[in-house]
C-alpha cells in the first residue's frame, strides 16, 4: 500500500469521527449524571454501573452494530432499509412480508423520533456546563433554555445552505474531542486503576442481585452510553466498513476510559453527581474549563448535525420507494447530490426540538424521554439480522444476533417505563412517520385501483388509431407512470380526450431496484412518436431527473402529470386527500421547472 493510499484511508477513519461517531462521542456529557440521579454513588453501586456501561457498549455497539451488522451489507450499504431488502427474498408469504416491512416502517419512524431528541439532550447538556465557569453560577435555567434553543435555530437554519463547506473541519474537531475525553479520562483512572475492576461482569450480577428493581429501571439510563451506535451501520455506505471498525476501536477506549476515568472521579468527589465530566474536567485545568465547554458545545452541534442529515436521507429514501409521501427537496450541493435539504422536515425537527427543551428544562428530565426510540432501533435492528442469518443458515452468527436482539428488547422494556414519565414523547413523535407511512401506502394502493389504469395493449391500439389522424405538436412531452404494463388513466384523458399528441411522446417510469446504488437510464419505442423511459434506481440513490434527461438527449418541452381530486366519507381517505395535496407532485419532486408542469385533474372517489 502506498504512502498515499495509506494516508487517505487514515483520513476516512478521521472523516468517521466526524460523522459517526458525534451522537455517542457525546453521551459521556450526560449518561453518568442522568444514571446517578437515580442511584447514590457508592463503591458498589459505582462499580455496578460502569459493568453495565462496559458489557452495554460491547454487547450493543460492538458486536450487534461493529461485527455482526456492518457483515450484512448490498454494496457496501447499510442500514434498516438494507436488512429489510436483504430479508424479503427469503420471505414467501405476503403476512411475513407485511410483519417485516412494518418492522422497516417502524425502524425509520423511531429514527425521526430519535432525531428530535438527540440535539436537545445533547445541546442542553453542554450549555448547562455555564453553570460552573466562575461569577455564572447563578444562571438561570430559563437563560440555559434560551441560549440551547439559539443554538438548536443556527443548527437547523444552516441546513438550507448545506454544510459542505465546514464539514471537513468535523472531523478533526472531533478528533481533538476524543482526545480531549481520553486525557481526562486517562488522568483521574491513573489515581485509581482499581476502577478497572468493574469490567469483570460479576459486579453488574452482583448489583442486580441486591437491587433488582433499580437495576431493571437504571437499564433505561444506561442504553444512553449507546446513542449513536446504529450509525456504524447506517453510514457504512459513505465512508466504507474498514474505515468506521478503525474508528470504532479508537472510540470504544476512549468511551470506557472517559466512563471509568468519571467513576473514579465520582468515588472521590461524591457531590459532583450533577455534572461529573464538567467537574472532573475543571478540577484538573481550571484555565482550560472554558475552552473546553466551547469544544463540547461543537461536539454537540457536529453529533445533532449528523443526525439530522441521517434523517433526510432515511426519509428520501422512503420518498424513492413510495412508502412515505413526497416532500420538497432541495439539493444543497453541486458536487455531491447525498447532500439535500427537506425544509417541511428540517422545521418540524426544530419546533419538536424547541418544545421538548421548554418542556424539560434539565437535561438529567430530558433523559425520561431518551432511549425508547434507541432500544425499539435496536431490538428490530435485531430481529432482522437474527432472521437472516438464520435463513443463510450461519449458525454462530444467528446465535450472537438472538442475544443482542435479546437484550436490547430487555432495555426496551426498561425503557416502557419511562413513558409516564417522558418518554411518551418519544412515541408521539415517532407516530407521526409512522403514521404517514401506514396512510400514505394504503392510500397509494386504494387510489390507483380507482384510477382504472389501462393495460398497455389496449392503449397501444387506441394511441395508434388516434395519433396518426391528429395534429401533433412540436417538441417532447413527458408523461410520468409508474408501471410499464398499465397506463395511467390522465394520459388516455390528455390523449384521447384531449386530442393532446405531441411529435414525440414520452411515458417516463422511474423505478426503486433492490439495489442500493446505480442509475440505469434505458428508452425502448413502444409506437410512432411514443417511447418508454425506464429509471431504475438505487433505493439509496439521490436521483436528478434533468441529468438523466440531458443524458439520454431529451429536451422536455411539456411535462404531464396526474392531479387526482380524491373525494371519499371517510376520515382516513379524507387525511391521505390533505396529504395528496400539499405534497409536491412526482413531477415537481424532481424539482422540474414549473413553467413546463401541467396537471391532469381528475375527480376520484375511493
Amino acid at each position: 500500500m502506498t504512502f498515499i493510499k495509506r494516508l487517505k484511508n487514515e483520513m476516512m477513519v478521521i472523516k468517521a469521527l466526524g460523522v459517526v461517531y458525534g451522537d455517542i462521542g457525546t453521551s459521556p456529557i450526560y449518561t453518568l449524571a442522568i444514571i446517578c440521579a437515580l442511584i447514590t454513588p457508592t463503591v458498589e453501586s459505582i462499580f455496578g454501573i460502569l459493568s453495565f456501561v462496559f458489557w452495554t457498549l460491547t454487547i450493543l455497539v460492538t458486536i450487534q452494530y461493529a461485527w455482526l451488522a456492518t457483515s450484512l451489507s448490498r454494496r457496501g450499504e447499510g442500514g434498516t432499509v438494507v436488512l429489510v431488502q436483504l430479508l424479503l427474498p427469503y420471505l414467501k408469504s405476503a403476512r411475513s412480508i407485511g410483519i417485516v416491512s412494518i418492522l422497516g416502517f417502524l425502524g425509520v419512524s423511531l429514527m425521526v423520533g430519535d432525531g428530535v431528541i438527540t440535539p436537545a439532550i445533547s445541546i442542553l447538556s453542554a450549555v448547562e456546563g455555564i453553570v460552573l465557569i466562575p461569577g455564572y453560577e447563578e444562571t438561570s435555567k430559563f437563560t440555559l433554555l434560551i441560549i440551547a434553543a439559539i443554538i438548536a435555530f443556527f443548527l437547523f437554519v444552516i441546513q438550507k445552505k448545506g454544510v459542505e463547506n465546514v464539514a471537513s473541519a468535523f472531523g478533526p474537531i472531533m478528533v481533538i474531542w476524543f482526545l480531549s475525553l481520553g486525557c481526562i479520562g486517562l488522568y483521574y483512572v491513573s489515581q485509581d486503576l482499581s476502577i478497572f475492576r468493574a469490567i469483570n461482569p460479576i459486579n453488574a450480577v452482583d448489583f442486580v442481585i441486591e437491587h433488582p428493581y433499580i437495576s431493571f429501571i437504571m437499564l433505561a439510563d444506561v442504553i444512553l452510553a449507546t446513542t449513536g451506535g446504529e450509525a456504524l451501520y447506517a453510514d457504512m455506505g459513505h465512508l466504507g466498513r474498514l474505515p468506521i471498525l478503525k474508528g470504532w476501536i479508537f472510540v470504544f477506549f476512549v468511551l470506557i476510559v472517559c466512563y471509568y476515568g468519571q467513576g473514579a472521579f465520582l468515588l472521590s468527589h461524591p457531590d459532583a453527581v450533577n455534572n461529573p465530566l464538567f467537574e472532573m474536567t475543571k478540577a484538573l485545568v481550571p484555565i482550560l474549563y472554558i475552552p473546553f465547554l466551547i469544544l463540547t458545545i461543537f461536539a454537540t452541534i457536529i453529533a445533532s448535525q449528523a443526525m439530522i442529515s441521517g434523517i433526510f436521507s432515511v426519509l428520501y429514501q422512503s420518498m424513492t420507494t413510495r412508502v412515505f409521501p413526497h416532500f420538497r427537496v432541495t439539493y444543497t450541493s453541486k458536487e455531491l447530490h447525498s447532500q439535500i435539504y427537506v425544509g417541511s422536515v428540517n422545521w418540524f425537527l426544530f419546533i419538536c426540538v424547541v418544545i421538548i427543551l421548554f418542556d424539560f428544562q434539565e437535561s438529567t428530565k430530558l433523559a425520561a424521554a431518551y432511549g425508547l426510540a434507541v432500544s425499539g432501533a435496536m431490538t428490530i435492528t435485531g430481529i432482522l439480522m437474527t432472521l437472516i442469518f438464520a435463513y443463510r443458515k450461519e449458525k454462530v452468527k444467528t446465535i450472537f444476533a438472538s442475544f443482542t436482539g435479546i437484550t436490547s428488547f430487555i432495555f426496551f422494556l426498561s425503557c416502557l417505563m419511562k413513558i409516564p414519565h417522558g418518554g411518551y414523547w418519544s412515541i408521539i413523535i415517532a407516530s407521526i412517520p409512522f403514521a404517514l407511512i401506514i396512510l400514505y401506502t394504503q392510500g397509494q394502493k386504494r387510489l390507483y385501483i380507482s384510477l382504472s389504469p389501462l393495460l398497455i395493449n389496449d392503449f397501444l391500439s387506441k394511441y395508434n388509431e388516434e395519433y396518426q389522424k391528429a395534429n401533433h405538436i412540436n417538441g417532447v412531452a413527458l408523461f410520468f407512470s409508474r408501471q410499464s404494463d398499465n397506463i395511467p388513466s390522465y394520459i388516455a384523458k390528455t390523449m384521447f380526450q384531449n386530442g393532446i399528441f405531441y411529435e414525440r411522446n414520452i411515458i417516463v417510469r422511474v423505478q426503486a431496484t433492490n439495489e442500493p446504488r446505480g442509475i440505469q437510464a434505458e428508452i425502448s419505442p413502444l409506437s410512432m412518436g411514443l417511447d418508454l423511459l425506464t429509471i431504475n434506481v438505487g433505493y439509496m440513490e439521490i436521483l436528478n431527473m434533468e441529468d438523466v434527461l440531458k443524458e439520454k438527449g431529451i429536451n422536455e418541452r411539456t411535462i404531464f402529470y396526474g392531479d387526482e381530486e380524491i373525494v371519499s366519507k371517510k376520515i382516513y381517505w379524507k387525511l391521505f386527500a390533505l396529504i395528496k395535496d400539499v405534497s409536491p407532485s412526482f413531477a415537481s419532486f424532481y424539482n422540474f421547472p414549473h413553467e413546463k408542469l401541467i396537471g391532469v385533474s381528475r375527480r376520484v372517489e375511493i
